[in-house]
């Protein structure tokens, strides 16, 4: 169902973010009756011809050339934790290309990993996106630990227009190295962190909401046997789940 406004807006850069970062949480919050949507910016259709790179992680995933499989992950994971979802257009950073020269902006695993490409404008049309969502109480952004180029992208257009509605989430399992979220918050006098307790029913609802997404598991958790052992290790460590908002 969708609403015209909502409790809690979260931000997905794919069709898993935010659903393996805040599962939890999302279905405590269902639970207790509160409204929420997930909206995935980047969840339109690859191009028809797909770069090496591209060719090589949907042969890894088993993928076929759209993203409805994914699409349709996406919202069996959202079901099960009881919320609302919405998929945007854009093409996620894999397929995007050149403006001018037609060549694919991010041709490695490397570059994916790196600073957005000059010519990469798809945070403009993000920002677009967001301010045509329902309006919300909190909105939920990535920190963009790990440094995945859309993460950056999505939390650089989410700050240009929620503002101080705006709250980040921990992104899993990049969060998942001890060190690596440091690197985001060594300026502590600037943040401030919201720690979630989670029931062992929200935990529960997360690892079966992650077990959706058949295509990604695997090369997230090296299995999907370690998806729930991994899951509860971190909840363990955190004390739940962990969002943060600037002071």
């Amino acid at each position: 169902m969708t609403l015209n406004t909502y409790d809690v807006v979260y931000l997905s850069p794919h069709l898993d973010d935010a659903v393996l970062s805040c599962g939890g949480q999302m279905a405590a919050r269902a639970r207790r009756g509160e409204s929420v949507l997930v909206y995935t910016p980047a969840a339109g259709d690859p191009p028809d011809h797909l770069s090496p790179l591209a060719l090589h992680l949907h042969e890894a995933w088993g993928l076929a050339p759209d993203a409805a499989m994914r699409r349709a992950e996406d919202e069996r994971a959202c079901a099960v934790l009881g919320v609302t979802v919405r998929h945007g257009d854009a093409p996620d950073a894999l397929y995007r290309r050149h403006p001018g020269n037609g060549e694919p902006l991010y041709p490695t695993q490397e570059s994916l990993f790196s600073v957005p490409h000059p010519e990469d404008r798809v945070a403009q049309d993000w920002e677009k996106d967001f301010r045509a969502l329902p309006k919300a109480k909190r909105y939920m952004a990535p920190l963009a630990i790990g440094d995945h180029v859309d993460h950056q992208l999505v939390r650089r257009a989410a700050e240009q227009v929620f503002g101080s509605a705006l709250q980040y989430y921990e992104d899993y399992p990049y969060c998942g190295k001890r060190m690596a979220l440091l690197r985001y918050t060594l300026t502590p006098w600037q943040w401030r962190a919201q720690r979630i307790p989670l029931s062992a029913e929200d935990v529960a609802a997360r690892c079966r909401a992650v077990m959706m997404y058949d295509s990604q598991v695997d090369m997230l958790f090296n299995g999907r046997a370690n998806v729930e052992p991994k899951i509860r290790s971190y909840v363990r460590r955190v004390g739940g789940e962990r969002v943060w908002s600037l002071r």
